[in-house]
């Protein structure tokens, strides 16, 4: 790479002359600015290209280059651009790029731009109205408010005498180990009884996190009367059977107003619009690019699921 630079370095000096010509020359327009300024091999850049590139930097980051426009420049080229082109010939030259993992890498480097600058376009959450923060607010309200909750250790037994004998023995030796072994031996429910009894958090309704599972309004209402770490003080009626019911925690309810959830609901809308944005472009994309395609083929290729 230094051999090479050197080599190139007479030749990159007396053409950075034109960008240097050509920058105090403010009325060439397009002209100018379609100039080649550097040239290596089969590689050129254009004044266009290095002022777009330098312009491209922020302030204090071009500042470092130089303190005139021209020493920006000739510093930024030497340094930046052609070390990047002669990179850019050997790869070509060794066909590096077309070698599965550079390939990959390319094509992952492409992606990833492509979707930063989509959101880019989308901009930032900060941009997003308090009127639409407002709107997202009111039709998802439960998203941004819970009921209490009462974490329920139970065990389901067949009659009252079995399940006042389980409490009997809960108060005996009054430990989660304890509980969770009666809770193995004795709850009907096979869907709690190996978790200690164990139904989760329940809301006041009855509903728990698990879809579909429900509790019996009955034993919610129990287990509302006593406190954190209490067992309701007899069985109770759940259905045909009976349970012996304690209170392990509670999470209480609350309420995030709007202006609250302000931040985190921006940053929701953005990311659905950057969703929105690249599920519309990968659209436009198949159906404008994507032809020819047959995977049947697949269905018979030799590929190895598992590490040697």
């Amino acid at each position: 790479m230094r051999h090479a630079l050197a080599g190139l370095g007479a030749v990159v000096m007396l053409l950075l002359g034109s960008l240097q010509a050509s920058a105090r020359d403010a009325g060439a327009g397009a002209g100018r600015r379609s100039q080649v300024a550097v040239r290596l091999g089969t590689l050129s850049f254009s004044v266009g290209e290095v002022e777009d590139r330098i312009a491209a930097m922020p302030a204090f980051q071009r500042a470092s280059f130089g303190a005139t426009p021209s020493a920006i420049a000739r510093r930024f080229v030497m340094e930046i651009m052609v070390p990047e082109a002669l990179l850019e010939l050997r790869a070509s030259a060794t066909g590096i790029a077309d070698k599965p993992p550079a390939a990959y890498a390319i094509e992952r480097a492409r992606s990833t731009g492509t979707v930063r600058a989509v959101r880019a376009r989308v901009g930032e959450a900060s941009a997003i109205s308090n009127d639409e923060v407002a709107a997202y607010y009111e039709q998802n309200r439960e998203r941004f408010s819970s009921p209490i909750r009462f974490q329920i250790w139970r065990i389901l037994c067949k009659t009252r005498d079995e399940a006042q004998a389980v409490l009997d023995a809960v108060k005996a030796k009054p430990t989660p180990a304890n509980f969770s072994a009666l809770a193995r031996d004795h709850s009907l429910d096979k869907g709690s009884n190996l978790r200690g009894g164990d139904l989760g958090f329940v809301e006041e309704d009855g509903s728990t996190a698990e879809p579909g599972l429900r509790v019996d309004l009955a034993l919610v209402r129990a287990v509302a009367k006593v406190k954190d770490g209490e067992w309701v003080a007899a069985p109770v009626p759940e259905g045909d059977y009976f349970a012996v019911a304690w209170r392990r925690g509670t999470r209480p309810a609350f309420v995030r107003t709007a202006s609250e959830a302000a931040p985190q609901i921006r940053e929701t809308l953005r990311k659905l619009r950057v969703e929105y944005e690249t599920d519309e472009l990968l659209a436009r994309l198949r159906a404008t690019r994507l032809q020819g395609l047959d995977d049947t083929p697949l269905d018979a290729a030799d590929i190895a699921t598992t590490k040697p």
